[in-house]
């Protein structure tokens, strides 16, 4: 696999340099020989020189769409939102660390029917298949960012792709994430990497799509602070000194190129996917000139076959584990009182899935139906030896987005026909109007599911302990609407759960036998103060039986107040201030071992309103952004120090004061 990356990156540099290269010049063709402009009598003969770039020849016309989707996006330029460079999502609660264990406080079910392994505490630094974008541009595209912050974290990112034929696309995508931590045995380096490509046969009825995708996820493991009081200690300033739970107390400097986990988790997956379809249909052509015909096809049946091979490895070890800690969290004996334990569930899945597309409208590829039957074999590797399963499943999709582009309808649904989740199933609709320029849209859908427990949950796992295993089916519906214009932007959501299964402590699990019903309001909103001041909010707001085992904030709200602009004609810029707050709510607890959160009624987190100072800015094709994040730790108490910390979870603690700079530039090759 590396080498096959390593020849993939090579190509990639090669490509541009021989572009750059100059030709050959031929002495036999005069027009070669010497190049003069009128009235020069020097004789100098097929100089190289430097020529002034032309800004001209930048232009470039990109876009990609996503996997199934009909919408073709355009990249997104705006340098308002950090977030839309960093790694985790504004409305993330992770555990004090970029890389950590997170989750969202703007609550969203897992919807996923059939086999799942049942580990997402890092979903959020994954890449997979479904925010994977497959892209067409007119030039050779690069895109590098990086971010350095304080405690030696650091986030680079690669993007680059091309169409060496008008109907040919590769290229790849990488990221690595690597923060040491402000505590011990906090660290994380996260790696993945995307080669994808797609491509159309000239007569447009053959069409393939690539990809080769990869995760591996390394997050040490402290189990929080051993005592929160500590935090106002002067004598622990500096976080380091503070012992926590797991990993050892040894005040260790953090070290950003250590990727080694000795107490924590290591997750590692690999995706290859391959797309191919063929179409019959009605065939055109258009005479460009005497020598060039573009040909077209209008698409009325689509034979299509997807082929997915995935593997995963899922383990938490703990080399120096105190056995004392771990009889008292997960009822586990170990032979001595320092010992090592190594817990690992892993998966190979295959899947082949064969589909019929017809298009009644010939002219409107944005209407099908389709359907189509899918075989998945998985086998498991666990503690106790290989268990071999599989599934067949029916599916079925019918889109209809009207040619003047006011009416978005679509209706799909998986079944699981027989096999290991044999009867779960989804059910999925939504109807979508474009009003007009001042109402803007309105959207509709349903969405119900009802899947079997995540394997962590079954006997056979690894990582269950001592559980049952043998819960019903979850059954989870939800009912959504919203309204986009350029006003506002709302949106409302009632969620419905029933059997809803979930950890209680660091290892037991439990199913709850009533009804869950969690109804969510937001808000959204650009307020312009004057000219160049302007103010955008959102806020959430989440109400949940206090008694359920799904805990969320009643509010949260994210504000911004920035002064941005284009200024001295290339200069764009956005600078000032940004409020996160969510109110005081019995935040969940985390389980290291297996990797989850967990519902408890001991502690509840009242945390004062995150506070950051930004200054974003974009100069033609290089975006930069300076962040100084965590001002509201500030304390007086012990001189100027950023020490009033804010939890994240019962003993895990947010940094104090963190300086931030990133830098993204685009190159046209």
């Amino acid at each position: 696999m590396y080498k096959i990356v390593f020849t993939f990156l090579l190509l990639m540099v090669l490509q541009p340099a021989f572009a750059q290269m100059p030709r050959n010049i031929d002495p036999r063709n005069r027009e070669n020989r010497e190049v003069k402009s009128p009235g020069d009598t020097s004789s100098k003969r097929d100089n190289l020189g430097f020529e002034q770039r032309d800004d001209a020849k930048d232009s470039i016309t990109i876009s990609f769409r996503y996997l199934d989707s009909i919408r073709s996006v355009q990249l997104d330029t705006s340098i308002n939102d950090f977030y839309k460079y960093f790694s985790e999502p504004a409305a993330a609660q992770y555990l004090g660390n970029n890389g950590a264990a997170a989750y969202s406080l703007i609550f969203a079910p897992f919807v996923k029917p059939g086999w799942d392994a049942g580990f997402h505490a890092f979903d959020l630094y994954r890449f997979t298949l479904e925010n994977s974008r497959f892209f067409k541009t007119t030039k050779p595209f690069t895109q590098m960012g990086y971010q350095l912050a304080s405690g030696k974290e650091q986030m680079i990112k690669i993007l680059h792709t091309q169409n060496p034929r008008p109907n040919l696309n590769f290229g790849f995508e990488y990221r690595l994430i690597s923060a040491p931590g402000f505590f011990v045995t906090q660290n994380t380096n996260h790696n993945n990497y995307r080669l994808f490509s797609n491509y159309q046969g000239k007569r447009k009825r053959y069409a393939a799509y690539f990809m080769l995708l990869g995760n591996t996820v390394k997050n040490s493991e402290n189990g929080g602070i051993k005592n929160d009081s500590l935090l106002t200690d002067k004598d622990f300033s500096r976080r380091f000194t503070i012992p926590v739970n797991l990993g050892g107390d040894a005040a260790i400097q953090p070290n950003p190129f250590k990727s080694s986990v000795s107490t924590g988790n290591i997750y590692k997956e690999f995706t290859f996917f391959l797309r191919q379809s063929y179409d019959i249909g009605k065939k055109d052509s258009i005479a460009v000139n005497d020598s060039t015909t573009e040909y077209l096809f209008y698409p009325k049946l689509r034979f299509q076959h997807t082929f997915t091979y995935n593997t995963y490895s899922y383990q938490f070890k703990d080399i120096v584990a105190d056995s004392a800690l771990y009889q008292r969290w997960y009822d586990t004996t170990l032979r001595r009182n320092t010992d090592s334990l190594i817990v690992t569930d892993r998966w190979k899945v295959v899947t082949n899935d064969f589909s019929l597309v017809q298009f009644p409208d010939t002219k409107n590829a944005a209407q099908f139906v389709s359907a189509g039957a899918r075989l998945e074999n998985m086998t498991g590797t666990f503690a106790g030896g290989n268990k071999t399963y599989y599934n067949i499943v029916l599916h079925g999709e019918y889109r209809n987005k009207t040619r003047n582009r006011l009416w978005d309808i679509q209706a799909k649904g998986d079944f699981y026909l027989a096999g290991f989740n044999n009867a779960d199933y989804s059910v999925y609709a939504t109807l979508s109007r474009y009003l007009n320029k001042k109402l803007g849209d309105v959207r509709v859908s349903f969405n119900n599911v009802n899947r079997s427990p995540s394997y962590i949950y079954d006997v056979n796992s690894s990582f269950n302990f001592g559980n049952a295993g043998d819960y019903k089916k979850e059954n989870i519906t939800s009912i959504k609407a919203s309204a986009d214009n350029p006003f506002i932007s709302l949106a409302v959501a009632n969620y419905l759960l029933t059997n809803y299964v979930y950890f209680t402590g660091y290892y037991k699990t439990a199913q709850y036998g009533k009804l869950i019903n969690l109804i969510q309001a937001s808000a959204s909103k650009k307020i312009r103060l004057s000219k160049r001041w302007s103010w955008y909010a959102d806020i959430t707001l989440q109400q949940v039986d206090g008694a359920a085992p799904v805990k969320v904030p009643f509010i949260f709200t994210r504000n911004r107040l920035a002064y941005e602009g284009v200024l001295f004609k290339n200069l764009n810029l956005s600078t000032g201030l940004e409020f996160r707050y969510y109110t005081p709510y019995k935040a969940y607890n985390y389980s290291p071992l297996m990797g989850q959160f967990m519902p408890q009624d001991t502690m509840t987190i009242k945390n004062r309103p995150d506070i950051s100072g930004f200054l974003h800015f974009r100069i033609k094709k290089f975006t930069a952004y300076l962040r100084a994040e965590n001002i509201n730790a500030v304390d007086f108490s012990n001189g100027f120090t950023f020490t009033k910390n804010n939890f994240a979870a019962p003993h895990y603690v947010y940094p104090g004061f963190v300086f931030r700079f990133g830098i993204l530039w685009n190159f046209v090759n």
